[in-house]
């Protein structure tokens, strides 16, 4: 288990507790109450479930993996003085946004960008993702005027931000170097 916290320039009780093994969150997602179907050998029923919610499921599994990217990856030229890069939320989940980045964790006293991750393999990161980030991003405490990027999987169709970064990006995180 692990629990997070939302990064944030103010102290926070809305921990989120979830399952630190992704291989395990598939189990208990599909595959476990998936099993009196499978012992009666109706697999076609369960792979048309774990179908019917796997972009969701593959949502949250990607988004701890993009943001141990970019920890990766940062500090550059752009954004210097970051070192951590987490998420934030609010306690109803009506503001969720997928990349924050501070220069520490969980109360920063700087944050220098605020980000989206798009997983869709047809859909680009576009004007309106854009304004959804920055409608997210006056939630965000110290959120201010920040500077917004966005990592996707489908490319970008909009300017406005900061930084984008594509998968290639992504994979460059684990290359020695």
């Amino acid at each position: 288990m692990a629990a997070e916290l939302p990064l944030s320039t103010r102290p926070s009780k809305d921990r989120r507790y979830l399952i630190a093994d992704p291989h395990l969150r598939f189990w208990t997602r599909f595959l476990g109450p998936a099993l009196p179907l499978l012992e009666r050998g109706r697999s076609d029923v369960v792979l048309r479930r774990i179908r019917g919610g796997w972009t969701s499921w593959r949502g949250r599994a990607v988004e701890p993996v993009v943001r141990e990217a970019l920890a990766r990856l940062l500090p550059d030229d752009r954004f210097p003085d970051v070192v951590e890069v987490g998420s934030f939320w609010t306690r109803t989940s009506d503001v969720e946004i997928d990349l924050v980045a501070a220069d520490r964790e969980p109360i920063a006293r700087r944050l220098f960008f605020a980000g989206s991750v798009k997983r869709l393999e047809d859909r680009p990161f576009d004007d309106h993702d854009l304004i959804e980030l920055a409608r997210a991003q006056a939630a965000l405490p110290g959120g201010g005027d920040l500077p917004m990027i966005a990592v996707s999987r489908a490319g970008f169709t909009t300017g406005g931000l900061a930084a984008a970064y594509g998968p290639d990006d992504l994979i460059r995180a684990w290359e020695a170097r």
